[in-house]
């Protein structure tokens, strides 16, 4: 949920919070977030680990950072995120402060606070700068949506049981129900 629209908030404000407290910062605006549960937790930590362990074992250059990471998709002043996921190819984009423009893949854990956000917002943020794979993970669903923005094609809808290809890698495929046995 935003504050108050009557100010346009920088990433000066999002430093100034509290220790602790955790909130995004779109076009000006400022989204408080609330601090994830437990299956949020093990999904996003699966993940990042069998990401992570897929691009060891094919000696691949690509990072991946899980929450909290900062993620400047413009300038450094109006746009700041920390997506439960990201995943960044071009090394380039990375300094002390987190990864400054597009990850190459991006992955939303929904929770019941963050989904507008998630589903409605972030979907136009994310393919505006030039993300090229978004999944938004919904774990009351046991649903992931997949959109992959280079092909420009509808997002595809995949189950918790069924192997989702990953399209920034070659032969990837995740099956999300066996990350949580």
């Amino acid at each position: 949920m935003p504050l108050p629209k009557d100010q346009t908030y920088t990433i000066e404000d999002i430093y100034a919070l509290p220790d602790g407290q955790r909130a995004e910062l779109i076009d000006g605006q400022l989204y408080m977030m609330a601090p994830p549960n437990r299956r949020h937790q093990k999904i996003s930590f699966a993940l990042s680990r069998t990401i992570a362990d897929f691009i060891d074992k094919h000696n691949g250059s690509c990072e991946v950072y899980p929450a909290p990471f900062a993620v400047f998709l413009n300038a450094y002043d109006k746009t700041y995120v920390e997506p439960d996921i990201s995943v960044i190819c071009d090394r380039n984009k990375l300094d002390d402060r987190g990864c400054k423009g597009a990850p190459d893949w991006i992955i939303e854990i929904v929770s019941p606070s963050s989904r507008r956000m998630d589903y409605r917002y972030k979907y136009n943020l994310y393919a505006d700068a030039g993300v090229r794979e978004y999944w938004i993970i919904d774990p009351e669903k046991e649903r992931v949506t997949v959109y992959h923005y280079e092909e420009d094609d509808a997002p595809t809808i995949f189950l918790f049981t069924q192997p989702i290809p990953v399209a920034i890698f070659e032969g990837f495929k995740i099956t999300v129900v066996d990350l949580l046995t």
